[in-house]
């Protein structure tokens, strides 16, 4: 099924995939080929898409909405970013500064506060996605002579 993912800056993500996993309001929800059709809220969260060839693809999302159709998902996205793009130490600044603000008292405003609450949820997720996904371990392989026969 195709699956794309844009912004209102560019488009993230476009390809064929067998799989993806969506940070839906209510809860993670896994989308598979012939899926029945849908419009969704999207939460602040990791999205993960599956190609063909089992090779997996992450990407820090905040927000926004997702239309399913049975062989094609729009994902509609507030921010995103593919783990490998962000920029971990811009991402902890951020969280910092959100944090900051947050600890000098909630702000009168309840707009000004719902615009802090979403920058340190955004940092956060940047932040959770890029390590989790770049700590990739590996597993050791053996040569042909260290291989047993037992």
């Amino acid at each position: 099924m195709d699956c794309t993912i844009v912004t209102q800056e560019r488009t993230v993500f476009n390809g064929e995939v067998k799989y993806v996993s969506l940070p839906g309001t209510e809860g993670t929800m896994g989308i598979l080929p012939n899926h029945s059709a849908m419009l969704t809220t999207l939460g602040f969260g990791e999205v993960m898409v599956r190609s063909e060839e089992g090779e997996e693809s992450f990407f820090a999302i905040g927000g926004g909405f997702a239309e399913v159709q049975p062989e094609k998902i729009v994902v509609l996205a507030d921010s995103a970013e593919q783990a490998d793009e962000i920029d971990i130490e811009r991402a902890e600044k951020a969280r910092q500064r959100a944090e900051k603000y947050m600890a000098e008292g909630v702000p009168e405003d309840p707009e000004r506060y719902a615009q802090i609450r979403a920058s340190l949820q955004r940092a956060q997720i940047r932040i959770d996605v890029a390590r989790k996904r770049r700590r990739k371990p590996t597993m050791p392989t053996l040569s042909g002579t260290e291989q047993s026969d037992n």
